[in-house]
């Protein structure tokens, strides 16, 4: 099954919603109708049944996602103004509610919003000729969509401050050591990488993955006693074959 986007390409295989940026001519860059685009495929993919699994990509040969488009901010009355038209419709509060698990096949420009979308997926897997950064410090602004928070959540405090702090980018080989990325693999076997990846994922039981999903991300922010509790709640829905 295939949707119709004016930035994305979405189609739907053995249970993998397949979800790829489609501006290449500027790289993938995040702009207002990309906003409204992935809303409504990440909506499809949380209410549809038969997804147990999401796959977002990049389309083209230079970028996964280059960071927002620049242009917009022409036709803004300030940066600000543009960010927030952007950024006004909560996508990544809507990407943080899919149970599914999410992997995202980069390659590439991985920059700005870019690498912030990669961060709000479960798995990250990279071509060799990825590149990462946070630009923003360099523009005069701090990031807007996540990156402050879901960076240090993943490779640490003093890793993500080097990165906010300096915009300095990073290769494949760096971001694999650091724990931003899982996985480099050859650029030409990217998609069936993540592809495989994301159809093992789907054939464990839904609740599983859901619980699983939970267990973590809610976990982290608790009292380990709390997290402890959380887990063995979740464990016994699993058990009991009931999906939350």
């Amino acid at each position: 099954m295939a949707r119709s986007f004016e930035t994305l390409l979405f189609h739907k295989d053995k249970g993998v919603a397949h979800i790829t940026l489609d501006r290449p001519h500027v790289l993938n860059a995040y702009n207002a109708q990309m906003r409204d685009d992935l809303w409504q495929a990440l909506e499809a993919a949380r209410d549809d049944p038969e997804v147990a699994a999401v796959v977002l990509a990049g389309a083209g040969e230079r970028a996964f996602c280059a960071g927002a488009d620049l242009t917009e901010f022409g036709a803004a009355p300030s940066q600000a103004v543009a960010r927030q038209v952007r950024f006004g419709r909560d996508v990544w509060g809507l990407w943080l509610s899919l149970r599914a698990p999410v992997v995202a096949a980069l390659h590439g420009y991985v920059l700005g919003a870019g690498l912030e979308m990669a961060l709000l997926c479960d798995l990250r897997i990279a071509s060799d000729d990825a590149e990462f950064g946070l630009p923003e410090a360099a523009l005069g602004m701090a990031p807007a969509a996540g990156g402050s928070q879901t960076l240090p959540r993943i490779v640490g405090l003093s890793p993500a401050m080097d990165l906010l702090l300096s915009a300095r980018r990073i290769d494949a080989g760096e971001a694999l050591r650091l724990g931003l990325i899982h996985r480099v693999v050859p650029r030409e076997r990217l998609q069936a990488e993540a592809t495989a990846l994301a159809q093992r994922l789907a054939a464990t039981p839904r609740p599983v993955m859901a619980a699983l999903k939970e267990a973590v991300y809610r976990g982290a922010d608790l009292p380990v006693d709390q997290a402890l509790a959380l887990e063995e709640r979740l464990a016994r829905l699993t058990l009991a074959g009931v999906g939350r």
